[in-house]
């Protein structure tokens, strides 16, 4: 191919750092958000199945919270404690609603605000 100019394609020294760099901060940010995102999917599933426990629907709310508690015991949930539990009644089922924010440091003044909130009928 003679007359034909190749073109060099490739990244450049530059692009190379703003794309690790990129990398590397979605890397600290997964590996900060990522445990909180699993502990709030722990409760949730905490909450459907107090709620969903007939022992539990035939209690009264100290009972049901009672019922959360243990089950966060063993979970090692910490953000949400049974007091943090809304109970409420409908019709015959109970509904155990939270809702809590956190806050995550990530590095020097920067932090990710989180707000979490479920219900055991969603």
């Amino acid at each position: 191919m003679v007359g034909t100019l190749s073109r060099q394609r490739g990244l450049t020294l530059l692009g190379m750092i703003m794309v690790t760099t990129l990398v590397v901060v979605v890397g600290i940010l997964g590996m900060k958000v990522v445990p909180e995102v699993i502990e709030y999917f722990k409760i949730v599933q905490a909450v459907k199945a107090v709620a969903g426990d007939p022992a539990a629907k035939a209690g009264s709310v100290a009972d049901v919270r009672r019922a959360y508690e243990r089950r966060s015991i063993i979970d090692q949930i910490q953000s949400v404690s049974p007091s943090d539990l809304d109970v409420t009644k409908d019709g015959n089922n109970i509904v155990l609603s939270f809702a809590y924010t956190k806050r995550i440091r990530m590095f020097g003044p920067v932090s990710v605000l989180i707000d979490f909130e479920g219900s055991s009928n969603r």
